[in-house]
Order: structure tokens, then sequence, then C-alpha cells
């Protein structure tokens, strides 16, 4: 049974981790992977200065974490991010065989939010119809209302300013 308050508090971290990528020079997205055991085993960021459109923080940390990380730990693993997870991203979280993802605002939500940026050429695909499409399940909690304020404010601020 998932654990709401460990939920918000990782939510939290992929926020916090996204506001570290915007000081770098990137876009506000932040992930964290955490074991079946609640131990936290990687996190990443956007790393769009240096790989443009491809470097969003859920491939990032899916791909490093495919090399780290056995099968059994990275099926009981869960990735936490902010946003949901794009097609590109959900495909490369189900490649690399993490068990769950978890999410605090639709891809939807943040599509209104960015409009045609171009550097945000945000897909209306919900990472639940990627994952079904599969042939091994892909557990996928979200949105969370409770932080979707401080997700939108974060992003607003954000993509204004570019």
């Amino acid at each position: 049974m998932p654990d709401t308050a460990a939920d918000l508090c990782h939510l939290r971290r992929a926020i916090e981790l996204a506001d570290e990528a915007v000081t770098e020079g990137n876009h506000p997205f932040g992930a964290v992977l955490v074991s079946a055991r609640g131990n936290v085993l990687a996190e990443g960021k956007n790393t769009f200065s240096t790989d443009r459109g491809p470097g969003h923080a859920e491939a990032n940390l899916a791909r490093d974490a495919a090399r780290r990380f056995d099968i059994e730990t990275l099926r009981g693993a869960t990735l936490y991010t902010s946003v949901e997870p794009c097609s590109m991203c959900s495909g490369t979280i189900y490649w690399a065989e993490i068990g769950a993802v978890v999410f605090g605002m639709t891809e939807q939500r943040l599509g209104e939010l960015t409009g045609d940026d171009p550097e945000n050429q945000t897909q209306d695909l919900e990472c639940r119809v990627i994952f079904a499409s599969g042939q091994r399940e892909v557990t996928v909690r979200g949105p969370f209302d409770a932080l979707e304020d401080e997700i939108v404010a974060q992003h607003a601020d954000f993509w204004e300013r570019t």
C-alpha cells in the first residue's frame, strides 16, 4: 500500500532538484529513484543546457539507473518526478525496468503553462497510456493536488522568463 507521506516527501525532493536544475541553467525538472525499502538510490536533473531536448531529468535518471542497478532492484523501485513523464521519459523508464512512477502535476497541465514554447514541446499523452501498451506493469500514482500550486508556480515563473 502506498505511503502518501513518503510520496510527498520524495516529490518535494524532486521539486528541489528542479530548482537546482534551473540554478545550473537548465529547465525545472528533477527526479528521484527510491528503492522498495524507501532508500534513495539516485537523483536526476534536467540537462537542457548540454543535451537540449532529450536531456530530461527522468530519462537521465532512468538511463543512469539501468547502468547501475540490477533488474530486481529496478522493478522494485519508484521514480518520483514533479511533472508526469513525457512519452520519451515514459519509454525510457519502461525499458530501464523501473517498477513505479509517482508524479505531482500532469503533462497536460504543463502544456497549458508552456504553450507553444519551442524549448518544451509538450505532448498531450498520459504516461499511463504508454505504460499500459507494454508487456509488464508499471504502477503509476499521481497527480498530487496538494503540490500542484507549488509546481505550477515553479513552472510559471520559469517559462515566463524564457
